[in-house]
C-alpha cells in the first residue's frame, strides 16, 4: 500500500469508527503521523483528499477538523466526478433519479404544504409561456428542486441535484423539428405532477413524477445530444 493510501485509510478508519467524530479537532500532526505510521507529507496529502470530499476542513489559525459530515453536503461534492460521466452513464443515473424523485414527490404530496402548489403553479406558468431553451432549463430545475425540497429529505435533494446537474449538459429543449412535441409533453407531465400534489395524492404524485422522468430518458436515448457547457 502506498504511503498516502495508508494515511488515507487510517484517517477514514478513525472517522468511521467515531474515534474522530463530526466536528472533532485532529490531534497534532506529529502525534497523528506516529499513530498512523506515515510521514507528514503523506498525511497532508490524505488530508487534502478528504478535504476535497467535504470530510475534513481546515480552519486558519485553529487546525484541522472533521466536518459536520452532513450527508447532503458530502453528496453535493459528487458533482466533481459526476460532471464527467458520458451519456450512457447519465441514462443510468436518470433511473436512479426517477426512483428518488418519485419518492420525494409522493412525500411532498403527503406533507400537504398549502404554499407549495401555488409556488409550483407560478413556475409552470412561466415555463409554459417561454420557448427560450436556457429559461426552460432553469425553470425546469426550479420546479423539480422545489418538489424535492418539499419532500423533506435534504440528502435526496442533494443527490437529485447532482444527477440533474449533469443531465442538464445534454439538452433536449433546443430549436429543431422535435421541439414543440417535447415541450408540450414536458409541460403536460409537469401539470400532472402539480395536479397530484394539489389533490394531495402521494400515489398519483409518484406515478406522475416517474413517468415524467422516464419520458426524459426516452428523449435522451432517441436524440443523443452532445454534451454542452453548463448554463450560467
Amino acid at each position: 500500500m502506498a504511503a498516502t493510501d495508508k494515511a488515507l485509510a487510517g484517517l477514514r478508519q478513525m472517522i468511521a469508527s467515531g474515534e474522530l467524530g463530526p466536528g472533532a479537532k485532529f490531534p497534532p500532526e506529529p502525534e497523528l503521523c506516529d499513530h498512523l505510521g506515515v510521514s507528514r507529507s503523506s498525511l497532508r496529502e490524505a488530508v487534502r483528499s478528504l478535504g476535497a470530499l467535504g470530510v475534513i476542513e481546515s480552519r486558519h489559525g485553529s487546525g484541522t477538523y472533521v466536518s459536520a459530515l452532513d450527508p447532503a453536503a458530502i453528496i453535493g461534492r459528487f458533482s466533481l466526478s459526476v460532471e464527467l460521466i458520458p451519456l450512457e452513464g447519465v441514462l443510468e443515473l436518470l433511473e436512479v433519479r426517477r426512483v428518488l424523485e418519485a419518492h420525494a414527490t409522493a412525500a411532498a404530496a403527503a406533507r400537504q404544504d398549502p404554499e407549495l402548489a401555488a409556488r409550483l403553479g407560478a413556475v409552470l406558468d412561466q415555463l409554459e409561456s417561454t420557448t427560450d431553451a436556457t429559461e426552460i432549463q432553469h425553470l425546469d430545475a426550479e420546479f423539480h428542486g422545489l418538489i424535492c425540497a418539499a419532500g423533506g429529505n435534504p440528502t435526496v435533494t442533494a443527490l437529485t441535484d447532482v444527477i440533474r446537474g449533469r443531465g442538464g449538459h445534454y439538452r433536449i429543449f433546443e430549436p429543431g423539428a422535435d421541439f414543440d412535441a417535447i415541450k408540450q409533453t414536458s409541460d403536460r407531465g409537469h401539470r400532472a405532477i402539480l395536479a397530484a400534489i394539489t389533490t394531495r395524492d402521494p400515489a398519483a404524485a409518484a406515478t406522475a413524477a416517474s413517468a415524467h422522468i422516464a419520458q426524459t430518458e426516452l428523449w435522451l436515448r432517441a436524440l443523443r445530444p452532445d454534451p454542452q457547457p453548463a448554463l450560467p
